[in-house]
Formats: C-alpha cells, sequence, structure tokens
C-alpha cells in the first residue's frame, strides 16, 4: 500500500505573479528614475544597491508562491504553504465535521485577517482569523472549492486541493481503525 501520497492542488490563477512583479518594477522604476536626475551629489552605493535588492526580493517571493503542497504520509497529514509548514496527525483533525464548501457562500469561514501568512488576490498562506474570528492554517487557491478540516483542539485548516473530495475521502479511510486478524 502507497504511504506517501501527494495531492494536486487547485490551479493558482495565472495573474498572481504579477501582483508581485508590478510592485517590484514600479519600485525599480522609480528607484532608477531617482537615481538618474540630476544632482549636485552622486547617489550612494546603498541607493544603486535597491534595484538588486528589490530584484532579490521579487524572486524570493515568486519561489515562495510555487511552494505549496498537500501530501499525506502514512498517516499524518503535511501542508506546506510558502514560508509556512503545518503538521498533523490524522487523529488531530475531526473529520466528522470536515466537509468540502464554497467560501462565496459560507462567508463566515472565509480568512479575513492575515496574522502570519502571504496572501494575494486569489491566494492565501499561512496563518489567518477567520469572518466568525476563529483561527485558520489555510493554503487557498480556489475558494469554490474548500476543504475544511475542523481540528479537535478548536482550529481549523483550509485547503483547496484539485479534488478535495478525494482527500477528505483518503483521510476518512485513514481515520477507519483496521480490523486486526
Amino acid at each position: 500500500m502507497q504511504q506517501t501520497q501527494d495531492f494536486a492542488l487547485a490551479p493558482l490563477a495565472g495573474h498572481a505573479a504579477l501582483w508581485i512583479w508590478l510592485p517590484m518594477l514600479g519600485a525599480i522604476a522609480v528607484t532608477i528614475v531617482a537615481l538618474t536626475l540630476e544632482s549636485t551629489t552622486p547617489p550612494t552605493l546603498t541607493a544603486w544597491l535597491t534595484v538588486p535588492f528589490v530584484l532579490a526580493v521579487g524572486i524570493v517571493l515568486t519561489l515562495a508562491v510555487r511552494r505549496r503542497r498537500i501530501r499525506l504520509d502514512h498517516r499524518t497529514l503535511r501542508v506546506e504553504a510558502t514560508f509556512y509548514t503545518k503538521t498533523l496527525p490524522v487523529e488531530a483533525i475531526d473529520l466528522d465535521k470536515a466537509r468540502v464548501l464554497s467560501l462565496e457562500e459560507h462567508t463566515d469561514l472565509a480568512p479575513m485577517l492575515k496574522t502570519n501568512g502571504f496572501s494575494l488576490p486569489g491566494f492565501k498562506a499561512g496563518h489567518f482569523r477567520l469572518r466568525n474570528l476563529g483561527k485558520a492554517f489555510c493554503l487557498l487557491t480556489d475558494r469554490s472549492r474548500v476543504l475544511t478540516l475542523p481540528l479537535r483542539d478548536g482550529g481549523l485548516v483550509l485547503l483547496s486541493p484539485a479534488r478535495p473530495a478525494d482527500l477528505l475521502a483518503r483521510l476518512r479511510e485513514l481515520a477507519t481503525p483496521t480490523p486486526h486478524r
């Protein structure tokens, strides 16, 4: 039997990279204009280092957005979301209350306040407060099909796998005790 299983995520909107690079390119353009303006004093080395620094930040953020994974390893769910990772034993999840839903309809579960996370339009990763003021760890790329996994300690995990029902079925299968012969 397969011990490690990866679950594909719902695709991230193609325009997500624009939300990283447009502000970065704008900052670079403003910096270059400011550095090339006629002045009585030459720009400092620190000012010239702004451009490569902004480029480096853009590259790091782009690579971070690409770090997205949902993996079941034995009886452990591991969610990797940009700079954040959540590892849970299947027993920590209240699977009787887990369900697939749309955040457009269930707005009380929508992430509202980023407490320690990464957010772009159409993408949420990390720790958030929900509209109902609950806490959740999120890896969301599609608000229309979200797997909600309530935790026995009161928290919540919100995920956007490509096929949320398959992940939920696999979690329930792992949680079912196997009969001993």
